[in-house]
């Protein structure tokens, strides 16, 4: 080997040593987000999960590896209080030179509230475009993190029951976030004010992904050019996505179903698809025997076909509810359970919820 060849290849391992070195270290709270985050990322570096896909993020408890991952990350990206209330306490604690993402807070997305009763009215799907159009979003270096704009071809969200207001006790004000107001206990039961499982919009995943970029950009300029360049990559690959789901749920689009825990209206509104109930409200907490009840007779007043249970809770209350009717089972899964993390887990989730779903009927 000619020593020309020798200093050429050195040459090159100590570029891509400083490339690596200066990728900042990322944290990620739960697995599709995290899915979202390598896609960005990808080339450049691979972010670390904090909360595993087959834990519950509603009551995971870190682990001193999880807390030693968030320590160590220069760039955090979370869903929020709304989903995962305890890991608050961990991001406080990061210097202020850390870079914390709080997803529900960006601009540019409609959070949706949370649906308190156990029967959902239906949406007008002729009032509906077959999926969200996010193309218009550039960049969101700047959030006004106090409103969030409606996107085009939303409808208004009166036909969703009333909710009472839940408590997460005192909300410090962080990096320009605003103050969260106290909020009363539910029924014994605690959840934020908004339902948190947005990433079941893929309209939503694409505002995010182009915010990803930005703030991977903000630490790391030298790569920034990959990482809105991987953004836009993905963002056509989730329009092709929600193309595929559509045409899997256009035989089924007018079926009605119930849900295990209402984690999935972001899915709904997107794809144009309506629940007719869920047996948990949208932090899985364990609902009342009258909740059960109640769903127990939609569903056989109503000639419900399929009652989805998650892999996440065991199905005793779903068998409960279907027993003596004609309803048919299927798992869906909003979380990616038993899937490889990284970048292709997002689009496997959201085609798997699809599949499954229209199979259940």
């Amino acid at each position: 080997m000619s020593n020309k060849f020798v200093s050429l290849t050195s040459a090159l391992a100590l570029t891509v040593g400083v490339a690596s070195a200066d990728v900042p270290k990322v944290a990620v709270d739960i697995a599709p987000v995290h899915s979202l985050v390598s896609k960005v990322m990808n080339g450049l570096g691979k972010p670390n999960l904090i909360i595993p896909s087959e834990a519950s993020p509603h009551e995971y408890q870190l682990k001193p590896s999880d807390a030693k991952a968030i320590q160590e990350s220069k760039v955090i990206f979370w869903i929020g209080e709304d989903l995962t209330p305890w890991l608050e306490k961990s991001l406080e604690t990061l210097p202020k030179d850390a870079s914390i993402t709080t997803l529900l807070e960006v601009d540019g997305i409609e959070l949706l509230d949370f649906r308190e009763s156990a029967l959902f009215e239906a949406h007008d799907h002729s009032d509906h475009d077959d999926h969200d159009d996010h193309d218009d979003h550039d960049d969101h270096d700047d959030h006004d993190h106090g409103k969030h704009k409606k996107k085009d071809d939303h409808d208004d969200h009166d036909d969703h029951d009333d909710h009472d207001d839940h408590d997460h006790g005192k909300h410090k004000k962080k990096d320009d976030h605003d103050d969260h107001d106290d909020h009363d206990d539910h029924e014994g039961h605690a959840h934020g004010e908004h339902d948190p499982h947005a990433w079941l919009s893929p309209g939503i995943a694409k505002v995010w992904l182009n915010v990803i970029a930005s703030k991977l950009s903000e630490k790391d300029p030298s790569n920034a050019s990959t990482y809105f360049s991987n953004a836009s990559s993905a963002s056509k690959d989730l329009d092709a996505l929600s193309d595929e789901i559509n045409d899997i749920l256009d035989p089924i689009r007018d079926e009605k179903f119930v849900v295990f825990h209402d984690a999935y209206q972001y899915f709904e509104k997107h794809f144009n698809i309506s629940a007719s109930g869920a047996i948990s409200l949208g932090d899985a907490s364990d609902p009342s025997p009258a909740r059960v009840k109640e769903i127990k007779n939609r569903v056989e007043n109503e000639d419900i076909h399929c009652v989805l249970a998650e892999p996440q809770y065991k199905v005793g209350l779903v068998k409960a509810v279907i027993e003596g009717t004609h309803a048919n089972m299927a798992v869906i899964d909003p979380l990616g359970v038993g899937l490889e993390t990284g970048p292709t887990l997002y689009d496997k989730l959201i085609r798997n919820l699809a599949t499954n779903l229209s199979k259940c009927f």
